[in-house]
């Protein structure tokens, strides 16, 4: 598959979940695939994962609740492939448990990683593709941003404000053919942990636990890869990807 061939790409939340499904799938199309996550020894396991397969990858440890350590792994990024055409904002975090017991400290955090780090990274990125006429910027959020449930007030309220960004974001970015769009996946069969992608996307209080009911993480990054691939004239502003077994929902 060639149909990136030439193109950066940037993951966060490479080392694990959709993140790291996203980055060897576009790494498999030829695009070269800076990596963004916490565990710089789970980014190397990538690297490699990509270098067997034929691939360009950059492992680049970073903290997305500090902008300083954003920016710096933006401009890394940049001076190794001279461009960035792809950013996909795949990680996130979750403080699960009742309204009243989060602290401040716990809703700010779940506000950096799921909803600053897109920001910065988005901000860090968009000159160059303004610059290289043109770009795809993925925002993956959750069914999570589509209605809420219990015991996950601040990931929720990331989750919609993901949608508004975006939206205003692509308005910013159509002038310019830099295409933003947002995802909202149903559960996944990933394990969850800070900077995963998102597998706690189906609420507590429904079913839809089981593996036979979640979607494999190369499933949604098909669809990554496909957007990322689509004529710049191609909009999709977003998409809701769930398991059969969920459809209807919600």
């Amino acid at each position: 598959m060639q149909e990136l061939s030439g193109r950066a790409a940037l993951v966060t939340g490479a080392s694990s979940g959709l993140g790291r499904a996203a980055a060897i799938r576009l790494a498999a199309a030829d695009a070269r695939v800076a990596l963004l996550a916490r565990s710089a020894a789970d980014l190397t396991g990538v690297q490699e994962i990509i270098a067997r397969g034929g691939g360009t990858a950059l492992a680049l440890p970073a903290d997305l609740a500090d902008p300083a350590t954003i920016d710096a792994a933006v401009l890394r990024a940049v001076r190794e492939f001279g461009r960035v055409d792809i950013l996909v904002n795949a990680a996130g975090t979750d403080v699960p448990g009742a309204v009243e017991n989060l602290t401040v400290a716990d809703w700010d955090r779940v506000m950096a990683v799921n909803l600053r780090a897109p920001f910065l990274l988005s901000r860090a990125v968009f000159p160059h593709m303004r610059a290289a006429g043109g770009g795809t910027i993925i925002n993956v959020s959750s069914v999570a941003g589509l209605r809420g449930w219990a015991n996950a007030t601040a990931y929720c309220a990331a989750k919609f404000a993901l949608t508004g960004f975006t939206q205003a974001l692509a308005a910013e970015g159509r002038p310019h053919r830099i295409r933003v769009c947002v995802l909202y996946p149903g559960s996944m069969a990933t394990s969850w942990g800070e900077w995963d992608a998102d597998a706690r996307a189906t609420p507590d209080d429904r079913p839809g636990k089981a593996a036979e009911e979640s979607l494999p993480p190369e499933q949604v990054a098909d669809l990554i890869a496909w957007i990322a691939a689509a004529p710049p004239g191609l909009v999709l502003p977003q998409a809701t990807i769930t398991p059969l077994l969920e459809q209807g929902w919600p």
